[in-house]
């Protein structure tokens, strides 16, 4: 049993909620619970897409900083790998994925919304990367996928300040894909996961694992990675089914069962 972040699943949205107030502190307790519930919607046949939400005020204001301020070079060096997997939990679910953000998302809040294939913001969002602030920087997949998703000069200047970002500049850098009233995130986030829910859920998964490794590595064995998932669609049941109506019906009229 996790005690501070939760899966509730409605209609084939999963929605993985992270629950510490006052501020979602991202303590190891934490990322070690983002792993299992990760799991949890990876596995489960009834979840067909996910929506990672910190509640009505705020996302997550960062990792624990308290239980990370004694630690030294020997403590944090074998935990170092775990924290980034739980901080980037989400990025491992084959799933579509949505972050709904509110209120603070700041350095590890920031990296396990940078882990969702989309980011749905509300109009009061404040965002960054304040870890240079303390001496450190961020280390739970941030200097990774933000250079991956924004480029790594902004990326840079995100970090060397660790200056907050407001919402109007995160949709302007491509840091969060749609910015909507503070009250309607969760909603919108819902909303754009629902479209999936009766989709082709192998080739969900297969596009999304043809496009996040393909940036791993160069053009041409990325076409490789591409044609080797694309032909292993065509052994699906969606595939044929796909398929066949639209020969006999024109598109958007199949039926999937996510096999």
């Amino acid at each position: 049993m996790t005690e501070f972040v939760s899966l509730s699943v409605d209609e084939g949205v999963g929605t993985i909620r992270i629950d510490r107030p006052p501020m979602n502190a991202l303590n190891r307790q934490i990322q070690g619970e983002l792993l299992e519930v990760a799991d949890e919607a990876a596995t489960r046949a009834d979840v067909r897409a996910v929506v990672v939400y910190g509640g009505e005020k705020t996302f997550a204001a960062g990792a624990d900083v308290k239980e990370m301020a004694s630690m030294s070079y020997s403590d944090m060096a074998p935990q170092a790998r775990r924290l980034s997997a739980g901080l980037g939990a989400i990025s491992t679910i084959p799933k579509p994925t949505v972050a709904a953000v509110t209120g603070y998302a700041l350095g590890g809040g920031l990296e396990v919304v940078l882990g969702a294939d989309r980011r749905i913001a509300g109009d009061n969002v404040k965002l960054g990367f304040p870890e240079i602030l303390l001496g450190i920087f961020p280390g739970g997949g941030g200097t990774q996928r933000a250079a991956r998703l924004i480029g790594p000069s902004r990326t840079k200047d995100l970090i060397y300040t660790g200056r907050m970002v407001k919402a109007d500049e995160a949709l302007a850098i491509g840091l969060v894909d749609e910015v909507v009233p503070a009250d309607e995130v969760y909603t919108r986030a819902v909303a754009w996961a629902h479209q999936f829910t009766a989709g082709p859920a192998l080739a969900y998964a297969a596009a999304k694992k043809a496009i996040d490794n393909g940036l791993d590595t160069d053009l041409r064995t990325g076409l490789d990675i591409e044609s080797e998932l694309f032909a292993g669609v065509f052994a699906t049941d969606d595939a044929k089914a796909g398929m066949a109506s639209f020969v006999e019906n024109g598109p958007g009229k199949a039926t999937f069962t996510g096999r």
